[in-house]
């Protein structure tokens, strides 16, 4: 994370390292009950904004940050917030490209798109892989190897998952991709956590398996 005197708190904890984490909500009022402190006391500090959402919530996501205080149109002219959709991020050209997103991303969190001596706070909403496109299936494996691309010291990114879309086996597996998870609407450390190389093969595997049945 960027040198920041004040802890930065996300969902009942406060980091002291970096943070990949995946959230996993039931309802949209449960994501925003527990993010929207998170956000907040971004603004209130002055840090940058990052969010990814899907087209059709664009809209109502910026009405709840309005609703919370956010001066939206001062805060994108300025440089504080970044709302981008899936066609922009995830799914470029229609398909997702894991290895493109991984490029995608890291530019747009470096550091110097964040004011000076502020951090970026990043957020993407992850029910595009819920779609039908190709290279969507490659969901966890991109996850996994986001944790290898990350800057060993990097902002807080926050996957935000909605547990009545995704298949239980799915929730599975990209709870063992994260260093930390948000559940119950509490942060905490990633018992099940599996290193990235470690899961990276365990994908091959089964690929190869699937291929050879």
């Amino acid at each position: 994370m960027s040198n920041e005197s004040k802890p930065v708190h996300v969902a009942g904890s406060a980091l002291t390292h970096s943070c990949h984490a995946c959230a996993f909500f039931h309802t949209k009022e449960e994501e925003y009950r527990v993010l929207l402190p998170f956000i907040m006391e971004g603004f209130e500090r002055g840090d940058k904004a990052f969010h990814i959402v899907s087209p059709e919530h664009r809209a109502a996501h910026l009405a709840r940050l309005a609703d919370a205080g956010v001066d939206i149109d001062g805060a994108e002219a300025a440089g504080q917030l970044e709302v981008l959709d899936w066609r922009q991020t995830y799914l470029q050209d229609g398909r997702f490209d894991q290895h493109l997103m991984i490029d995608t991303l890291l530019k747009m969190i470096a550091p110097g798109n964040a004011p000076p001596g502020k951090m970026s706070r990043n957020i993407a909403n992850m029910e595009w892989a819920l779609e039908d496109r190709p290279g969507v299936d490659d969901i966890v494996e991109y996850e996994a190897r986001l944790n290898q691309a990350l800057p060993a010291q990097h902002n807080p990114v926050i996957c935000t998952y909605d547990l009545s879309q995704f298949d239980a086996d799915v929730v599975i597996d990209i709870m063992r991709t994260h260093p930390m998870v948000i559940i119950g609407g509490i942060l905490q450390e990633n018992p099940f956590f599996v290193p990235a190389e470690q899961m990276l093969q365990e994908i091959a595997a089964r690929k190869d398996a699937a291929v050879a049945a």
